[in-house]
């Protein structure tokens, strides 16, 4: 979600090398591209919905209404929707923590799941209990059912991990504090971007008006924080 459309298709065209196509979903909404497959959308409708600008995971479901219903079952909040746009039906949320998510009902974008041969992005949940967290997403997304297509979840190295057909696509981590004065202490999902060079791709984003907040060494490589000149934070990321 972002405030000027054509801004941040500018800048992460510059800083991703994405190209952006329309998707059906109406003029404010674009396709980014990564050498031709689907990786990411970006929508200028952060005021309209009155949302923070920031990168959110979508999750597909079946029915929109009937997830809509399990989260508030759960004591969880939806705060837009399900509404129903050109090809589907959406929604976005934030869990019993108050972390952020999207869900969407309908069909995807054309190629849109080959992103997990080449890994572009993963999302991560920065929650208080991973635990709580995966049982509460469990319930509300069908993870880990036994019908064909459902995620595997996981513990490791002190993560939950979730995986769609043998690749990790989210990890749960335990440790974030509701009422932290600084908004990435707090719940909330994270999207990474693997790249081959983070701190390349950090360099051209600093040159093109975002500010590097920290970058380190994981079990997943390199990697690097960034808030993008409209304020939403993304971390690029190597693999080793």
């Amino acid at each position: 979600m972002a405030r000027d459309l054509s801004a941040a298709t500018d800048f992460y065209g510059a800083v991703m090398g994405w190209t952006f196509v329309p998707a059906g979903l109406g003029e404010e909404f674009r396709i980014a591209l990564a050498d031709g497959v689907p990786v990411a959308g970006i929508s200028a409708l952060a005021q309209a919905f009155q949302v923070a600008v920031a990168w959110t995971p979508y999750f597909a479901v079946e029915d929109a209404d009937v997830t809509a219903a399990r989260i508030r079952e759960r004591g969880a909040t939806v705060a837009v929707g399900p509404v129903a746009l050109q090809t589907g039906r959406g929604a976005l949320a934030a869990d019993r923590d108050g972390a952020v998510f999207g869900i969407w009902q309908g069909p995807l974008v054309s190629n849109w799941e080959s992103w997990r041969d080449a890994a572009p992005a993963w999302t991560r949940l920065h929650t208080r209990n991973a635990f709580d967290a995966a049982i509460f997403y469990g319930e509300v997304l069908d993870w880990a059912c036994d019908r064909p297509g459902c995620c595997d979840v996981q513990y490791e190295h002190e993560e939950v991990v979730l995986r769609h057909a043998g690749h990790i696509v989210a990890r749960l981590t335990s440790g974030a504090v509701e009422a932290a004065p600084d908004p990435s202490l707090r719940p909330h999902w994270h999207t990474h971007f693997t790249v081959e060079d983070p701190h390349g791709h950090a360099d051209k984003a600093r040159s093109h008006g975002a500010t590097v907040l920290a970058d380190g060494i994981s079990l997943t490589g390199t990697w690097v924080r960034v808030k993008d000149p409209d304020g939403a934070t993304f971390t690029l990321s190597g693999s080793k």
